[in-house]
């Protein structure tokens, strides 16, 4: 299949991040597919013209790539590898484009049993969250066949800026596994040096004009927890996704045989505020386990 070909897409999961990526597909000109489990999720997109479908395999049927943006590693198994879903519904040589962050092994299962049916599939995780969903400024971290990356490339260039091969299938989960790690120590440290600036008596607001510009800066200070300051809880990325994340990371982290005490350290966290019910909120909701906010 030849790049110019890749013109019908079928675009799976419509919710923060998805509803705004599918949109720039069809602004630039891709004839797109969607379903979603909450079809109202979807309601704005069939307004502007996308074709609805009932169910994950339908949307996939005749489509030169389908694109999916769901929630846990089993929603994505589920899709692609249950009778009647993606993989047994794709036409011959489309290509499969998995967006949500899961696991690599599935990551894997699914390239395997996409290569049986001459289907091309690929995992592409992406950072940004919802900023840069809408903005299409998302890093999109690609693992599979690199010639199949190469012919993704117009797709992939209409939802992001920064798009890197990582390497065979699982490298592009592996690699988010890096970046959420990496999110989670900065997260838990800034809300612990309020948490600090509060016990000691410091003005919260004092400390932050302090630090947020120097070499404590950071995405997580002044994009994340800034809004949590301001009583904005507000998903941008709910919490409960980090969870699942992390709880990714410490997972293939313990099949490689190590741990990651930080790590596990913010995922016991964030357990902790699920059980609290403040799953739904934006991850500054953090501030609210050390004490900062109620």
């Amino acid at each position: 299949m030849k790049m110019s070909e890749l013109k019908k897409i079928g675009f799976i999961g419509t919710g923060i991040m998805g509803a705004a990526m599918a949109g720039h597909l069809m602004d630039a000109g891709f004839e797109v597919s969607v379903y979603n489990r909450t079809k109202s999720k979807a309601q704005k997109l069939i307004e502007r013209g996308a074709r609805w479908c009932e169910t994950a395999g339908e949307c996939a049927k005749g489509q030169d790539v389908v694109i999916t943006i769901v929630g846990y590693p089993k929603d994505v198994e589920q899709v692609y590898l249950s009778a009647g879903g993606i993989v047994d519904s794709a036409k011959n040589g489309a290509y499969l484009v998995d967006m949500t962050t899961s696991s690599p092994i599935v990551a894997e299962k699914i390239y395997n049993a996409a290569k049986l049916k001459n289907l091309h599939a690929v995992d592409a995780p992406v950072t940004g969250g919802d900023i840069g969903a809408k903005n299409a400024t998302l890093t999109i971290l690609v693992g599979g066949d690199e010639q199949d990356f190469d012919a993704l490339k117009p797709v992939f260039e209409v939802l992001g800026k920064n798009i890197v091969y990582e390497g065979g299938a699982g490298a592009g989960q592996k690699t988010k596994a890096c970046n959420q790690i990496a999110i989670a120590g900065t997260l838990a440290g800034v809300c612990e040096a309020f948490a600090y600036a509060k016990m000691s008596g410091l003005d919260i607001e004092k400390v932050y004009a302090a630090i947020s510009s120097g070499a404590a800066s950071s995405f997580q200070m002044s994009g994340v927890v800034r809004k949590g300051l301001d009583d904005d809880f507000k998903p941008g990325f709910m919490l409960k996704h980090l969870a699942k994340d992390l709880a990714i990371g410490v997972e293939t982290a313990t099949a490689y045989g190590k741990t990651l005490p930080i790590l596990s350290m913010v995922l016991h966290e964030l357990r902790k505020m699920e059980e609290e019910g403040k799953g739904a909120e934006g991850t500054q909701a953090l501030l609210k386990y050390y004490g900062i906010k109620n």
